[in-house]
């Protein structure tokens, strides 16, 4: 691999991709320097890379597939002026990450934001029918340039879900390295058909430190402007019913609900999946990731579950939340 420095932006060739990096400092205590760096990728995908800026410690990589209809400034977030986008203020990912660098000390927590040119994953694969191999190139150099981290976090909002099946679709059996599946109301394209279920469960049996979070709501009986907004056989709820019952039949289940937080549990709780069960037929569809859905899908089942923050309570990482976006110089 060649890199060329011009300036303070890197470029690096590597046949499918380019390079900006931008180190930002914190607009409070709670906000620490932060190193950003940007890439495009062949096909049409965009990557932030995003690191603290001590990385003396094992790096746990976090990669995050993007939900339809936003950009990686939007993902990442920030405290809202008059003027702003709404959507800055909706999934925090970056104050989410900042909250697990506190609760994690011992990892350096770095999340890659991975967004397609269509501003959907699922539009994207059916763009390119290589895109299972082509995700899998993707991720690959991530870790390359990551230090080759031992411990990955497969996670994705919404269509992000469907990045983290193209990517189940690359291997026989998912790659040792992956430690945790998240899909945050993500999970639409799951089918038994595709062996994802077999693959996930063996993935669970083969190392006792894999954990799943399946984290849907009931859409059944959404209704935005006059229309549902699922159809008869669509939606997370259903999909994760199907995932369920492949567990079911496959090894022991539990549950327990908790007002309108149903929970199943197997595997001695690694696997988890956790549904809104909506009396108020409400869109939660983002609610669940603002509401600490990726902290909790990466401390469930260990010593920090549930430890100053509350799934679906109050933003636990609010004081986490930058003034600015990655490609913005505090001044």
């Amino acid at each position: 691999m060649r890199k060329f420095y011009i300036g303070s932006v890197t470029i690096l060739c590597y046949a499918f991709l380019f390079l900006a990096g931008i180190s930002c400092s914190g607009s409070s205590p709670y906000v620490p320097e932060e190193r950003n760096q940007f890439f495009n990728f062949e096909p049409e995908t965009r990557v932030l890379i995003n690191s603290p800026s001590d990385l003396g410690k094992p790096v746990l990589l976090i990669l995050y597939a993007l939900p339809n209809g936003n950009t990686i400034e939007w993902t990442f977030g920030k405290k809202i002026s008059s003027g702003d986008d709404w959507h800055f203020d909706i999934q925090h990912i970056a104050a989410q990450t900042r909250f697990l660098r506190h609760a994690l000390p011992q990892y350096a927590v770095v999340t890659a934001y991975l967004e397609a040119a269509q501003k959907s994953w699922p539009a994207w694969r059916r763009k390119y029918p290589a895109n299972a191999d082509d995700i899998a190139r993707i991720v690959d150099y991530i870790r390359h340039e990551t230090g080759n981290p031992q411990s990955v976090i497969l996670a994705g909002h919404s269509g992000g879900g469907s990045f983290i099946t193209g990517f189940i679709n690359a291997f026989p059996s998912i790659p040792p390295y992956i430690k945790r599946i998240a899909y945050l109301d993500a999970n639409y394209s799951y089918e038994d058909s595709l062996d994802h279920g077999k693959k996930i469960l063996q993935w669970l049996q083969a190392d006792t430190a894999n954990c799943l979070s399946v984290i849907a709501y009931d859409d059944r009986e959404i209704v935005y402007n006059g229309k549902k907004v699922v159809g008869p056989d669509g939606g997370t709820y259903r999909a994760t019913k199907r995932m369920l019952q492949y567990f079911v039949e496959h090894t022991d289940v539990t549950s327990k609900q908790d007002s309108t937080i149903l929970q199943y549990f197997a595997l001695n709780n690694r696997a988890r999946f956790i549904i809104h069960t909506n009396p108020d037929t409400l869109i939660l569809h983002t609610v669940l990731v603002e509401r600490n859905g990726l902290i909790h899908s990466v401390l469930f089942n260990s010593p920090e579950d549930e430890k100053d923050y509350t799934f679906f309570g109050g933003r636990a990482y609010s004081h986490y939340i930058g003034s600015t976006i990655p490609w913005q110089k505090i001044p």
